[in-house]
């Protein structure tokens, strides 16, 4: 599989953002667009006004839901059940785009055994949205003469997310919606350049372009390009590395620009893990809860203190310029791994590309020179030069300097030859409600703060508007416990315990609650399970077991 599942894996949109103003179909499902994505949920509300119809699956009630035609308000981890019903109703009812499937698909027979048996009926039981519901979204998204899909991490932070996501692209193929403009499988990324991060190999089981870190010629061309003999064994993800270091096996640690003491799940787990590290170091632009416990701290600057390139959502790829000088000993993260690496050669120089400090091209690479070397690693990437991308981004793949870009994938094929239709087969989550945790937990984010507060919450404006966390309760759950809105209570799980204020709201239903995860005062990673997708160690963040206990009559500030 390995073509169709090359891009998939990459977490890269098949289409554009603009190009979301040219459907006529949008199913969104596992995303709060509009406070997690906003300039993309713009988009969308933009293409509703302009005769889009919108399909939402999510637990929760969120903003687009009051646009939608439909809204599937799916139990959390049921995502896979919910998806192959859809398929089933299309291919059941003959909707499917049988040219489409012939001449770009296999795997038909076995992916329609796998959801022989999903009928709305079998699915209802699982995912709680009525039989009518899900076939009336299946009749919409398949009379769609471009239909696309958008998700998040309400996808794939589940043990079973590499198959939601596949799943996904059988309900994509099945619809010819792979390679058409204002369709296509659109995963949306959470931070300006974990597209360029992925794309450039920081993940333990690919080279720069995906290139199998086990293929012998992969392994072969970058050991040329580097001058070194490349290892062919996979390194461990970063969802790994606490267990590793609590093994004995892993003694040090680099931390760049990443909080895992919060956004990890069952964090405690984690933060006990780095203590035990003979050597941590984390590189930040401040000074974060994984920092305060770290052996070195390496402050980073700032993306307008640096020069380089980011990679976004859309596989664009696009200059990002020094504006500022890096204040203090602060140093962009170039010239940071720059001076390590002088170090640990024994080289003298500081490798650091500042104005006023020399620029040492033997021993410490520009920015523009670290591109130059990226263009000869991927051929997605061959076409692209500092001087095409100084006005105008340009989007991957583009193999030759005179190529303009792809933004929409696979109008041509797929790399692999045909898609491959995967046979799916649901299974829950690892861990769900019983007496003792009763209710099921989910997390997210919310407009005005981002992933673990470390830029927003110190934002006067952002923090005034979201100061502190809270938990969403059903009326009747809360009347079962006798809590009144704004109440502090008691949320536990297996692995840990936090107190928060009760927010009673109709936007989730009766046995499920919700806390965002961004507030470190009550960290709702602390509750979290950290049980990991088999394929790739995502963890289960989106769903575990809880409960709520009434510990005062006090009112929350």
């Amino acid at each position: 599989m390995t073509g169709l599942v090359t891009v998939l894996g990459s977490g890269a949109m098949t289409n554009t953002i603009n190009g979301i103003l040219e459907s006529d179909v949008m199913l969104v499902i596992g995303s709060n667009t509009t406070e997690t994505h906003p300039i993309i949920g713009l988009r969308m509300l933009e293409a509703v006004k302009k005769g889009s119809k919108l399909l939402v699956a999510d637990p929760r009630k969120i903003q687009l839901c009051d646009s939608a035609v439909q809204w599937m308000q799916q139990r959390p981890g049921t995502d896979g059940a919910l998806i192959n019903a859809l398929c089933h109703v299309i291919m059941s009812e003959g909707l499917e785009d049988k040219e489409y499937i012939a001449e770009r698909t296999e795997n038909l027979d076995a992916f329609n055994e796998s959801i022989e048996k999903c009928s709305p009926e079998w699915a209802e039981e699982i995912t709680g949205v009525s039989a009518d519901t899900i076939r009336d979204v299946a009749r919409i998204f398949a009379a769609g003469e471009r239909a696309g899909i958008y998700y998040t991490m309400g996808i794939t932070q589940h043990t079973s997310g590499t198959d939601n996501v596949c799943a996904l692209a059988n309900l994509a193929m099945i619809t010819g919606n792979l390679g058409k403009i204002g369709a296509g499988l659109n995963p949306l990324r959470g931070q300006n350049n974990v597209q360029g991060a992925s794309d450039m190999g920081c993940n333990p089981s690919f080279f720069p372009g995906y290139q199998k870190t086990n293929d012998k010629a992969a392994c072969d061309k970058f050991s040329e390009i580097w001058g070194v003999t490349v290892s062919d064994k996979p390194g461990l993800m970063a969802t790994e590395m606490p267990n590793a270091i609590t093994d004995g096996k892993l003694k040090g640690l680099w931390i760049m620009g990443e909080n895992p003491v919060i956004s990890d799940p069952n964090s405690d787990h984690a933060k006990h893990a780095f203590e035990q590290l003979d050597c941590l170091v984390v590189q930040d632009i401040f000074l974060t809860e994984t920092a305060e416990i770290a052996d070195v701290v390496l402050p980073a600057a700032v993306f307008a203190e640096k020069n380089g390139t980011f990679a976004n959502t859309e596989r664009k790829v696009q200059r990002v310029r020094r504006a500022l000088i890096p204040p203090g000993d602060s140093r962009d993260d170039l010239s940071i791994i720059n001076m390590v690496s002088n170090r640990i050669l024994g080289n003298s120089n500081s490798g650091y590309n500042g104005y006023s400090d020399p620029i040492y091209h033997t021993v410490a690479p520009l920015a523009s020179e670290v591109f130059d070397e990226m263009t000869t690693c991927w051929t997605a990437m061959a076409g692209m030069s500092y001087e095409r991308i100084e006005d105008e981004g340009l989007v991957w793949p583009c193999p030759d300097k005179d190529h303009p870009g792809t933004p929409v994938l696979h109008i041509d094929g797929f790399p692999r030859g045909k898609g491959y239709l995967s046979a799916i087969t649901w299974s829950g989550p690892a861990e769900l409600p019983d007496a003792d945790f009763p209710l099921v937990l989910t997390t997210g984010r919310v407009l005005y703060q981002y992933h673990t507060g470390t830029m927003t919450r110190r934002s006067e404006v952002l923090e005034g508007a979201a100061p502190s966390a809270y938990v969403e309760m059903h009326p009747e759950d809360a009347a079962q416990l006798n809590v009144a809105d704004k109440e502090i209570v008691r949320a536990s799980s297996r692995r840990g315990q936090i107190k928060l204020a009760i927010r009673i709201t109709d936007r989730v239903n009766k046995g499920l609650v919700f806390i965002p995860f961004h507030y470190k005062e009550a960290s709702v990673n602390l509750l979290t399970n950290d049980a990991l997708d088999p394929h790739s160690k995502i963890p289960e963040a989106k769903v575990c077991a809880i409960k709520i206990e009434k510990i005062s009559e006090a009112v929350a500030v």
